[in-house]
């Protein structure tokens, strides 16, 4: 078994390698307080370290997405377990379509960002991240919009903090980090479908910028999104960027590295609807290890995944033998 992250912890968390326990291991760190906010939780031992904490007398609140985009809901059986256990727990504000944040806040002094959702298949079978900081402004920030969100009120996120925030600031933030690269590039994401961040790519790679793009292929991708996503990749491509189609772990994640130095890390899929609709949450990180840890992890992916010819939008369901078979259960929100 792997150790359960330490109270003092920062850094990344890398899925499916880490497993549960780090997770497990924060949530337990908990001394006072925990601040919950989650697109899909169903992993019962996350589910039982919930309540556990409650029971050891920790302030809990939750709040669930109700219904995915297509109308499913994921989260009513944990809805209903959370509030038997006597937690406070409520639906994320009906203002925004889905609310795919995914945030833990422990007492006050740290937080966990990240591309997971608190579910089993993304300890066992995703490519996802997580980042836990205690820089004292984000947390601060992460639990004011928790707050802001819980008492249905307005939030506005503060200048420079490091906080990607839809539908705020996150477009705007993605793209001056994309702005920033001198010298490499590396994008790990399901979808690219937002036109100001694939003009920021373009205008990467016309000033000399290395980028290369893992995709994660039509598994997961509703007909609409593939159309999209493979005309932008088939453009990015005529610019000579490469792309790498990854297999396995399944691609979840959402990352950016810029000249090896800093990233994004978070839910925000480059997807127009993620940046103006939804409730989402990023962070950039420069941490000199959690970084490499970041950038390793990528290129371990981009050397395991194979070159990809984009198909013709215009035919996207054409059979494709190395696709994985349709999963109802893995879909990108």
């Amino acid at each position: 078994m792997k150790p359960a992250v330490p109270a003092h912890y920062t850094g990344v968390i890398v899925e499916p390698d880490d497993g549960l326990e780090p997770i497990l291991g924060f949530i337990a760190s908990a001394k006072r307080s925990l601040r919950i906010k989650q697109f899909e939780v169903s992993e019962p031992a996350l589910v039982d370290a919930i309540k556990l904490a409650k029971r050891r007398g920790i302030a809990v609140r939750v709040m669930l997405n109700p219904l995915r985009a297509s109308g499913q809901r994921d989260n009513d059986a944990t809805y209903e377990a959370l509030k038997a256990g006597g937690i406070r727990v409520d639906w994320t504000p009906p203002r925004f379509m889905v609310t795919h944040e995914k945030s833990i806040v422990v007492d006050d002094e740290r937080v966990l960002i990240s591309t997971f959702n608190l579910s089993a298949k993304y300890f066992s079978q995703t490519r996802d991240y997580g980042i836990v900081t205690k820089e004292a402004a984000q947390v601060a920030e992460v639990a004011e919009c928790f707050d802001a969100d819980w008492k249905r009120a307005p939030f506005a996120p503060g200048k420079e903090r490091g906080l990607l925030w839809s539908d705020d600031n996150a477009r705007a933030a993605m793209a001056r980090f994309i702005d920033g690269a001198k010298i490499s590039l590396d994008i790990q994401n399901p979808k690219f479908m937002d036109s100001t961040i694939l003009d920021r790519v373009l205008m990467a790679r016309e000033r000399g910028v290395r980028i290369r793009l893992l995709f994660g292929g039509r598994h997961g991708t509703t007909p609409g999104d593939v159309v999209d996503t493979f005309s932008s990749l088939r453009v990015l491509q005529r610019a000579g960027i490469k792309v790498h189609r990854q297999k396995n772990p399944k691609l979840h994640a959402k990352l950016m590295v810029a000249d090896s130095k800093r990233a994004i890390v978070g839910s925000q899929n480059i997807d127009r609807v993620a940046f103006d609709f939804r409730r989402e949450l990023g962070v950039v990180v420069s941490a000199r290890e959690t970084v490499q840890r970041l950038l390793d992890t990528f290129v371990k992916d981009w050397d395991s995944a194979k070159p990809y010819a984009v198909p013709d939008p215009m035919e996207p369901l054409a059979h494709d033998p190395e696709e994985h078979p349709p999963d109802p259960g893995f879909r990108h929100e």
